[in-house]
C-alpha cells in the first residue's frame, strides 16, 4: 500500500475539534481500517469532487466518518465526525440480505 499523505486547514481542525470532538490528525485513523467504506459525497462534490471515508478508530473503539478530497496525491480532510450515519452504513455492510 502507497503512503498515505494528509492535509488540512488548523482553522477547520479547531472548529471541527469544537463541534464534534474530533481533531483531524484522529480522523486519520478511518482510512486504516480495512473494512473502511468510501464513498461520493453527491450533496457538496459541486467544485471538486468529495468523499466519505466511514472506519473503525481502534483507539476510541468507534466508527468515525470524515469528508475528504483529493488534491495533488493528497487527502484533504474538510470535517469528521462519530456520526450515526456512518456507524449505521459501517455496520450494515457486512450483513448478508
Amino acid at each position: 500500500m502507497r503512503e498515505l499523505i494528509f492535509e488540512w486547514d488548523r482553522v477547520k481542525d479547531r472548529k471541527n475539534q469544537q463541534k464534534h470532538g474530533v481533531s483531524f490528525n484522529e480522523a486519520t485513523h478511518a482510512f486504516f481500517d480495512p473494512n473502511r467504506i468510501i464513498r461520493e459525497d453527491i450533496k457538496h462534490g459541486q467544485e471538486e469532487k468529495r468523499y466519505f471515508c466511514t472506519g473503525l478508530d481502534e483507539e476510541k473503539e468507534g466508527i468515525l466518518t470524515v469528508c475528504f478530497t483529493y488534491r495533488i496525491n493528497k487527502i484533504r480532510i474538510i470535517s469528521a465526525g462519530y456520526w450515526r450515519k456512518g456507524k449505521k452504513d459501517y455496520e450494515k455492510k457486512d450483513q448478508i440480505h
